[in-house]
């Protein structure tokens, strides 16, 4: 079907916010933050997600039917760093793509690898109607090189529908050095955290683990490590958000034989206590891996309820001794789809009757 094709350059970012387009569907603003990094919104009749186009195309906000969909944190604006652990107040980033995960002190690797804020080669906005109904479409294109070592093309890619309070985060990873690639990726979607909220999957099937290993990052307290220990034992205690302050340190989860719908997708969701819901659809032959991340604390609020993946966020040693870690041949494409976003009460209950859940 047809489509309009802007391409962007750094130039079009000033100071404050400007038009670039501007429909009776859809508009897009840019903007450079005080601290120099680069910004485009996304709006449509409902809300808005703001990209960093030349950072990774990390997602840095959403809000939908005025709900703030990200988690609470330290940072007022992105900032420049050459890793995440420097601008960590984001809704989403792509982590990955040759490591992943928390770096053991045996690993040589970044927190979540160098894709989060790669400094992306190119950027454009895509206009145009599909089988779904019209759509705006950032993307872009990062090339990986290393002399005698790996090549690849990364091509994340966010796209906003007419009304709709969901959208879907792409990514797209081509090997182009002639030998194997190894691949970690990632869709790290960090969710507020819903005081009262239920972590809900509407298809039973899945098994639940509770992380036994402690990062260095974790400072266990007395009382985290009993609650701990009750969640191994029943991971179903961990269903509504209304302990925070057994939430700090972090509870990380990992699904096992996630199940999926009759169209090949899996479903999760947080359930707000007046009706709505933050909502996640996958597909389980792209992710092998699933992982859950709460944390609530005086700085930070967030409620991953499900991060898709080719891996466990363990790190690229433990992940490779698991056998975790996927190849990926010379000249070889994978491509990786997640929907995500909000759903208002009607929706949700919709949801529920598609689903049982």
């Amino acid at each position: 079907m047809n489509a309009f094709t802007l391409a962007l350059s750094p130039e079009q970012f000033s100071g404050v916010e400007k038009t670039l387009l501007q429909s009776a569907d859809f508009r897009v603003l840019a903007w450079t933050y005080p601290s120099g990094v680069k910004a485009l919104a996304l709006e449509n009749a409902r809300g808005r997600v703001v990209a960093l186009p030349y950072q990774g195309q990390m997602i840095w906000s959403a809000t939908f039917d005025g709900c703030d969909l990200t988690m609470r944190n330290m940072f007022s604006q992105p900032r420049p760093s050459p890793t995440v652990i420097g601008t960590y107040g984001c809704f989403m980033f792509h982590a990955g793509l040759l490591r992943n995960g928390c770096p053991a002190p045996e690993d040589d690797h970044p927190l979540h690898g160098e894709m989060p804020c790669a400094p992306m080669d190119a950027a454009w906005l895509e206009v145009g109607e599909d089988a779904a109904g019209l759509y705006l479409r950032l993307g872009g294109d990062y090339e990986y090189v290393q002399g005698f070592g790996d090549h690849y093309r990364a091509t994340p890619t966010l796209t906003l529908r007419a009304g709709s309070g969901l959208f879907d985060i792409g990514m797209a990873v081509t090997n182009l050095a002639g030998k194997a690639m190894e691949l970690m990726y990632m869709a790290h979607m960090n969710y507020a955290y819903i005081a009262g909220g239920n972590l809900v999957e509407p298809l039973a099937g899945a098994r639940v683990r509770v992380r036994s290993s402690v990062p260095a990052h974790v400072k266990p307290t007395p009382e985290w490590s009993a609650y701990m220990a009750q969640l191994s034992q029943d991971p179903a205690r961990l269903r509504t958000l209304d302990t925070p302050a057994l939430h700090d340190p972090e509870i990380v989860c990992f699904f096992d034989s996630v199940p999926a719908d009759t169209a090949g997708n899996a479903h999760f969701l947080l359930d707000h206590p007046a009706g709505p819901a933050f909502y996640t659809r996958y597909r389980p032959d792209q992710f092998a891996h699933a992982t859950r991340w709460i944390l609530h604390n005086a700085d930070q609020g967030v409620a991953a309820f499900v991060l898709p993946a080719t891996c466990e966020p363990e790190g690229y040693l433990a992940e490779h001794a698991k056998g975790h870690v996927r190849s990926l041949a010379g000249g070889q494409r994978a491509v990786f789809n997640v929907t995500t976003g909000y759903l208002s009460a009607a929706e949700r209950r919709r949801l529920r009757d598609e689903l049982g859940g």
